[in-house]
């Protein structure tokens, strides 16, 4: 069990709008969501003295955003914005997901190297298309895969997607009703990028392939914006504005597939079992200990693999979990509550810590599971760089 059990805690969420190609600079939004966590848990800005942060910008083919302010926003440009840098004695900048951060920011407070640690991801548009391939050469990995349309993630998912429904026997119209009632989570999400515009079933099954099964519909939208939040310790966070959310552990993947392809379906359970296994362990608890699942869909396969790699079903049976509704707000196990990054946009998995933050500490407004004690925040897709966390209420 983690040494530091419940002695971290998330004080404060903070977003920015989540728009399409702002006319904001993404600097303007980091600091409206970075100004937005302070303020939910009480602080100001000169009481962090930790920043941390994933700032890479996804691409795949083409020019991949570098220009500060505008493509990326690293923790050392954002200290000055927020004009702290003097008082900051920590910073993490990952390569990996922005959880990775997560658990760096979290190590920092429990060894005392900084009081309240900013984490955030901010995220950027980029012009054209992300999954252009645009060189005209391919080197290392990509001759053998991008001849074949294979340089892109929706193209990896997809494999994935194909090989659940011929092992398992359904097809897309048994997704398609997780599908429609997921969006309808995101329309009680004040920050979903799609609330206001529901779906109907009909509406999946028509939607615009990309990689078939894989449809624009079973993909999270890119978006500019940002969301962040405020680490401290749980005894410094019960004097602040908002009740803690207290992290109880958290799990990484170091799993890498064998295959030769950037994800496949057995690596990515194989991962989620990994995951699952060390989580559990951090923390003592088990599947059944859980009240709402907030896992991570930048492709909604990867609800699958997680929901079965983590122990609420066994292989293959996730898919019919979802589709007889057990995993709808008044379900068995609530799932993905704000609708996810498929409803509320692409953040890396802070749409999954943020909503399992939220749902511990009773500001998931109409979207509130009663009485929810502990969330789980699963993230990425199983393998290397992948993380779990499980949240809980204080008392």
């Amino acid at each position: 069990m983690w040494d530091h059990r419940d002695e971290v805690a998330v004080a404060g969420l903070g977003y920015s709008r989540l728009e399409r190609r702002s006319d904001r600079s993404l600097a303007a939004l980091t600091l409206e969501a970075c100004d937005a966590a302070l303020a939910d848990a009480g602080l100001r800005r000169g009481d962090l003295d930790g920043i941390a942060t994933s700032p890479a910008m996804p691409r795949y083919g083409g020019r991949k955003g570098v220009d500060e302010g505008i493509d990326v926003v690293t923790p050392w440009y954002l200290a000055g914005l927020l004009g702290v840098a003097p008082a900051i004695r920590w910073i993490g900048s990952t390569n990996g997901m922005v959880t990775q951060s997560v658990i760096d920011g979290a190590l920092a407070i429990s060894g005392g190297l900084c009081d309240h640690v900013l984490v955030y991801r901010a995220l950027h548009v980029p012009d054209g298309r992300y999954v252009n391939f645009e060189s005209a050469h391919a080197v290392g990995g990509d001759q053998y895969l991008a001849p074949y349309g294979f340089s892109m993630p929706p193209a990896w998912a997809a494999v994935a997607l194909r090989r659940y429904f011929a092992l398992h026997g359904y097809d897309r119209a048994d997704f398609a009703p997780y599908i429609a009632r997921n969006r309808a989570n995101a329309q009680r999400n004040p920050n979903a990028y799609w609330r206001g515009k529901t779906i109907t079933m009909e509406d999946y099954l028509a939607a615009r392939m990309i990689a078939d099964p894989i449809s624009i519909l079973d993909c999270d939208i890119p978006v500019d914006g940002c969301c962040a939040m405020i680490l401290t310790s749980t005894q410094r966070a019960r004097h602040l504005r908002r009740p803690p959310a207290l992290l109880t552990g958290f799990a990484a993947s170091a799993h890498q597939g064998a295959g030769g392809t950037p994800m496949n379906l057995e690596d990515m359970w194989d991962g989620a079992k990994d995951v699952a296994r060390r989580l559990w362990e951090a923390t003592g608890l088990s599947p059944a200990d859980v009240d709402n699942a907030q896992l991570y869909d930048g492709f909604s396969v990867l609800v699958l693999t997680w929901l079965e790699g983590m122990g609420f079903c066994r292989d293959g049976e996730g898919l019919a979990f979802l589709r007889e509704g057990h995993g709808d707000p008044d379900g068995r196990l609530p799932i993905n509550t704000g609708g996810g990054a498929l409803g509320e946009g692409r953040l890396h998995g802070m749409t999954q810590l943020a909503e399992a933050v939220a749902q511990v500490t009773d500001r998931a407004g109409e979207r509130q599971v009663p009485g929810a004690s502990r969330a789980l925040a699963t993230i990425s897709n199983g393998l290397a760089k992948s993380t779990a966390f499980l949240f809980s209420r204080d008392g």
